[in-house]
């Protein structure tokens, strides 16, 4: 069904919401913003006393949200992480201590999964031009 038909449209995503366990904010700090360069938010005061960090860049916002019972995503996962030069930022995720995964098995782009300091898997991903 159309969305003009509806009366509204999807616009895209405002955000991708992880969990974290209690008093991970450092690691997530350490690696959303130091190893990937991301800006960390002023979270609201009425959430910040909840815990968690939220983070920016590149268009994309992450929101790490503190959850009691944190088990990491390993399937579940923000897979919509585009990057310029995915080699890169591979090296990057490497030279910080990062294992990367390659997968070519999704056509028309690059991609590899890694895991954060958490061990949330994410999905990285650069377009391909075909030849």
């Amino acid at each position: 069904m159309a969305q003009e038909t509806l009366g509204y449209a999807l616009g895209g995503l405002h955000h991708v919401q992880l969990a974290i366990p209690p008093g991970a904010e450092g690691l997530c700090r350490e690696f959303w913003g130091g190893v990937l360069g991301m800006a960390e938010l002023a979270k609201p005061p009425a959430l910040a006393a909840r815990g968690g960090c939220w983070f920016r860049g590149g268009g994309l916002e992450v929101h790490l949200g503190v959850e009691e019972d944190f088990r990491p995503n390993r399937k579940a996962h923000p897979g919509m992480i585009l990057v310029s030069s995915l080699q890169a930022l591979a090296d990057r995720l490497t030279a910080h201590g990062v294992d990367v995964t390659w997968d070519d098995d999704f056509p028309g782009h690059r991609r590899f999964y890694a895991c954060d300091r958490l061990g949330n898997r994410l999905e990285f991903l650069e377009p391909v031009r075909e030849r």
